[in-house]
């Protein structure tokens, strides 16, 4: 079983940066493809930005390509979310996720394992 555990949400101005974490528990990081989502109220969770075992592949929404940073430490079991240039659009409850599989890690459907949200805000 895999525990995932969010943290660095906020309120933040249009145009800030703000950098999300998600700690992992219960089995080995370099084991699982890794993805962030978020959601607001009423609608989809949607894929933001995802990540392979390694970390040699990437992958984004084309709404944060360019401004969101994904990444990941498997020694420390630690997966980031650095967003810059922060929109009022980018408004919602991220979530991070994990995977046994490495591929197909833009799609809601690879993954098993949830965090339970971090909401960030962004003012304009």
């Amino acid at each position: 079983q895999v525990q995932l555990v969010e943290s660095g949400g906020g309120l933040v101005q249009a145009g800030d940066s703000l950098g999300l974490s998600c700690a992992a528990s219960g089995r080995a990081l370099s084991t699982l493809g890794m993805g962030w989502f978020r959601q607001n109220p009423g609608k989809d969770r949607d894929f933001v930005a995802a990540i392979s075992w390694g970390g040699s592949r990437t992958y984004y929404a084309d709404s944060v390509k360019g401004r969101f940073t994904i990444s990941r430490d498997n020694a420390k079991n630690t997966v980031y979310l650095q967003m810059n240039s922060l929109e009022p659009e980018d408004t919602a409850v991220y979530y991070c996720a994990a995977s046994l599989q490495n591929y197909g890690l833009a799609s809601r459907a690879a993954y098993g394992y949830w965090g339970q949200g971090t909401q960030v805000t962004v003012s304009s």
